[in-house]
């Protein structure tokens, strides 16, 4: 019900998932990544499953190894489908025979593109195309356009739900964790997310480690960025109750 870009970015080593699917929140699931190397586990998710698989890429394994370490240990191994790219740009993919159909994977240079009940291989490979196709950009933007470009090419024939980004750089926490849980185009929806914050990308990875930066509104506007922000909530308080006198037991 999935279909999913795990990529790194070999000009700055930033590493990331892309996904979307026709289930509500979907990063919660199937989503893992580290500085190290980033591990999507979908299908049907076993979210531990996903997790040890990220701290198997964190102590140095190679994605083959994990990816063999992860269906040998597993009791429903026909119904998972993994994608593995570490630090390094090693990737490496499975596809259970129990996926519903069209389910595959690409594995190509720094990047899996991958999918299950899908309109067609079609999807997968406009997935990895568009990757590929947009070297030079940040990972962000890359890993967007490349689930946009899966869902163009036909996506899921029941349609899409949740959607989400998640990018780390060198730091031990994420340069981008944006998501949309449930939305009735959560990839566009994304998309718009994306597009407001984008120029804070930078500012929370300095923030992070630099707390004398100055609020993010300052931070945007010394940019020439302009945006909208939430507005206060009129709050309507009744008369207050009448104090109780105090009783001792």
């Amino acid at each position: 019900m999935t279909f999913t870009v795990v990529a790194r970015d070999k000009r700055t080593g930033h590493l990331g998932i892309g996904i979307a699917t026709s289930s509500p929140a979907v990063v919660s699931r199937c989503v893992n990544v580290s500085r190290d190397g980033a591990v999507a586990f979908q299908s049907v998710p076993d979210p531990r499953l996903g997790a040890l698989g990220l701290r198997l890429v964190d102590q140095g394994w190679w994605p083959r190894k994990i990816v063999d370490e992860l269906v040998s240990m597993d009791s429903w191994p026909g119904k998972r489908q993994i994608g593995i790219v570490n630090r390094d740009g090693h990737a490496a993919a499975f596809t259970g025979d129990d996926n519903a159909p069209w389910a595959g994977h690409i594995v190509g240079a720094d990047h899996v593109a991958m999918g299950n009940v899908l309109a067609g291989p079609e999807v997968a490979a406009a997935i990895s195309e568009e990757f590929l196709a947009t070297e030079g950009l940040e990972i962000e933007e890359r890993l967007l356009r490349a689930i946009e470009a899966g869902r163009d090419a036909g996506g899921q024939e029941e349609g899409q739900t949740s959607a989400g980004l998640l990018v780390f750089g060198r730091q031990t926490f994420s340069r981008c964790d944006l998501r949309v849980d449930v939305a009735a185009e959560p990839i566009a929806e994304l998309r718009r997310i994306y597009d407001w914050y984008k120029p804070l990308i930078p500012y929370y990875e300095e923030r992070g480690v630099n707390p004398t930066v100055p609020r993010f509104k300052d931070y945007l506007a010394q940019q020439g960025v302009e945006r909208e922000y939430g507005r206060p909530v009129p709050v309507t308080r009744g008369p207050k109750a009448a104090a109780k006198p105090a009783t001792r037991g």
